[in-house]
């Protein structure tokens, strides 16, 4: 364990960096043939040149997509999915080197899933497929008999199965992919109108020579390197230009867009680069949002984000080494407030990856084998390694206003909108954590302490654990919360459209809390926003709260293009600045929406921007309130919202339409939206749940657990 992060100083002396023995020797196979797949790595031969280039924007080389998907995350993936299947060229760049995002690159390698939705195995396609994969690779969906979910796994396993789903599908639909490891978008090319992006500047990197690889240093320590254009001591860039493709493959020729960009990124990039409107952080309260906390949105609040790590029990006790800063963050730490998690066994099993024995008849008090010597735990824990910054002082994602201060919206400021000390106290607090776990005898959360070292572990570090990186951290953090965007003006929504807590809450909101907090006005609307079938009647009569009938059900959308279902679940920004203060508590009342969903849908004018008529959003970017956004961040959410970007940006192309056309007649439904919704539905992207109807209220057996 190291006494701080590794710095790059002591890392170039590093002559052979030794991988540490593979843990699991479960290889993924792929028999793929002929496949139209290529791997843009931006190798260039001159070192020599490469060395001396200066600081400029001028592209070396032009890349030309139908879709260029900014984040390769499971969204990204997603995306990229469909879209070769349905036989386009297909542009993905990432800043890791993993495809597939939370259960790759951010670690999170347990599946986030509604139970009757997991039963009756409705998800997408794609996602349904890896599912499928990961059984097949490891003769069972729950490789490490976690407690968490139905399916926990190796983050690196992961990674192989989606590129080589990635591969298939090209093969399949005669699409073509262009993979972008380690880019970054730098700067977009704007249309004279500002209505389109022409093209969007990219840098992507490399060590230097006789530097260390990749991932041997974590994010905070990189960042803003590989935002530059010019080469540093530890970095090599390539500068590429992204354009639409020239010629066409299919008709109609005189499309209004040779191309679309998909803003697939963690912390919504793009729509900040390009100026759109959108939110960030906590939404003002109102009759939509009736559980926000505050009157004025609060951008500097929002959900934690956490850096994983995995570790394994040894049948021996292993040297622990304090780490420099652990003292400062000790007071965070902590189990949970719940006395039947206040145990070790429960928590190393809570996200265990995977299980050394599997006929281990021992079990815990959450029906899983307890654990033993070779299991390996991925940790994911609220008073652990979250890190929940929530002020202008600390905030990873930087606000508009902090952009425009630190000249991030100049042109080619572009750095990536993040705080890069925030970066590394979440780097920090991570791998404290660990040593807390390890050897720590205090507990924040629990009056009486039943803490002890637990020295019989390790913390799994390099290039061939895990996670993948020298260090022993995730490649990039979980993010919970992104810059959320604010759809265009429509029928009902004329200050653009989002959807909100009321639209999928199964919140009881006749708790008093509602009518102290609400004046007597936005309460009464309120209600009528929740009266369903009895709206007309309630609006028409007046009818008092206490007589209006709620309905049972989420909003159904007539533009609904996916699914979703978890449950509102959050992870509060702490209220003093810094956050592992000693005393630190949760930002009031940010947990009064934490409760069950109903089943609910994506529609489609949540993903299109302001503005730019060919910018697509996916992933957590997408028009929804902070509570709306804290169950739709789960994996097979972003997989169905990647599904329905990557279809919507393939079938405008087709049509020769953008996409803003396909919705701008609602309420009425324009025939390319059904064409749309019935060929997402043919492909098995669902895109409302089974007996979906207003006339349908019984939904009390869609439980989240």
């Amino acid at each position: 364990m190291p006494n701080s992060l590794p710095n790059i100083q002591n890392l170039q002396n590093i002559q052979n960096i030794q991988n540490i023995q593979n843990i699991i020797d479960i290889p993924v196979r792929f028999a793929i043939a002929a496949i139209s797949f290529t791997i843009c790595l931006g190798v260039v031969s001159n070192d020599r040149a490469i060395a001396q280039k200066p600081l400029t924007s001028n592209p070396e080389r032009s890349e030309e997509c139908e879709i260029l998907v900014v984040g390769g995350g499971l969204a990204g993936t997603a995306t990229a999915y469909e879209a070769l299947l349905a036989g386009r060229t297909v542009c993905v760049t990432e800043i890791t080197d993993w495809i597939g995002g939370q259960i790759t690159s951010q670690g999170t390698s347990a599946l986030d899933e509604a139970k009757k939705q997991r039963n009756l195995w409705f998800f997408p396609q794609g996602y349904t497929e890896f599912r499928k994969r990961i059984e097949q690779n490891y003769g069972k969906l729950n490789a490490g008999d976690c407690w968490v979910s139905v399916s926990c796994f190796i983050p690196n396993t992961a990674q192989q199965i989606l590129m080589g789903m990635l591969q298939e599908a090209a093969q399949k639909g005669n699409g073509k992919l262009k993979w972008f490891p380690n880019t970054v978008v730098k700067k977009l090319e704007m249309s004279a109108d500002g209505k389109e992006i022409d093209g969007a500047i990219a840098i992507q990197h490399r060590p230097a020579p006789n530097t260390p690889p990749l991932n041997s240093e974590p994010l905070s320590q990189i960042i803003e390197d590989a935002y530059r254009y010019e080469n540093s001591p530890r970095l090599q860039k390539q500068v590429i230009r992204f354009i639409p493709l020239t010629k066409p493959q299919s008709p109609p020729l005189n499309r209004p867009t040779n191309w679309f960009v998909i803003d697939s990124t963690e912390t919504g990039e793009i729509i900040a680069l390009a100026d759109v409107p959108y939110r960030l952080g906590i939404d003002p309260r109102s009759p939509l949002n009736p559980s926000s906390p505050v009157t004025e949105n609060d951008a500097y609040c929002t959900q934690g984000f956490t850096y994983t790590f995995a570790m394994e029990q040894t049948p021996e006790a292993q040297p622990q080494e304090k780490p420099s800063f652990y003292d400062r963050y000790a007071p965070y730490y902590g189990s949970d407030p719940k006395p039947n998690l206040a145990n070790f066994d429960s928590i190393f099993t809570y996200r265990r990856i995977w299980n050394a024995e599997t006929d281990n008849p021992k079990k815990n008090a959450f029906g899983v084998s307890s654990m033993k010597a070779g299991d390996i735990s991925m940790q994911n824990w609220v008073w652990g390694n979250d890190y929940r910054p929530g002020t202008d002082k600390d905030n990873l994602i930087y606000s508009r206003e902090q952009l425009q201060q630190s000249g991030q919206l100049a042109p080619n400021g572009w750095m990536g909108g993040l705080r890069k000390e925030t970066l590394q106290s979440g780097e920090e607090i991570a791998l404290g954590f660990y040593y807390w776990l390890v050897a720590g005898t205090t507990d924040s959360q629990q009056k009486n302490a039943w803490k002890k070292p637990f020295p019989n572990h390790r913390l799994l570090t390099g290039l061939d654990s895990p996670m993948g990186t020298l260090h022993g951290l995730s490649k990039y953090p979980y993010i919970r919360e992104s810059r959320r965007i604010i759809g265009r003006p429509s029928y009902g929504y004329p200050d653009g459209f989002s959807m909100s807590e009321i639209d999928v809450s199964q919140v009881d909101f006749r708790d008093e809390i509602y009518r102290q907090q609400l004046s007597q006005e936005d309460y009464r609307n309120l209600w009528k926003a929740l009266s369903g079938l009895e709206a007309t009647s309630v609006i028409k009569n007046n009818t008092e709260p206490d007589r209006i009938t709620r309905r049972t059900r989420s909003t159904i959308y007539p533009d609904a293009i996916g699914i979703a279902q978890y449950y509102l679940d959050f992870h509060p920004c702490l209220s003093e600045y810094p956050v592992e203060k000693a005393g630190n508590t949760e930002r009031s009342g940010v947990r009064n929406g934490h409760g069950a969903a109903f089943p609910g849908q994506i529609p489609l004018r949540s993903l299109i921007p302001q503005k730019i008529d060919n910018l697509i959003v996916s992933g957590k970017n997408i028009a929804y309130s902070y509570i709306v956004a804290a169950g739709y961040r789960v994996h097979s959410y972003e997989w169905s919202v990647g599904a329905a970007a990557g279809t919507t940006a393939s079938f405008a192309l087709s049509e020769g339409i953008l996409p803003y056309q396909i919705i701008e007649d609602l309420p009425r439904v324009n025939p390319k939206l059904a064409k749309l919704q019935q060929i997402l539905t043919q492909n098995n992207n669902p895109i409302a749940f089974p007996d979906t109807s207003i006339f349908n209220l019984n939904w009390n057996d869609w439980k989240i657990w």
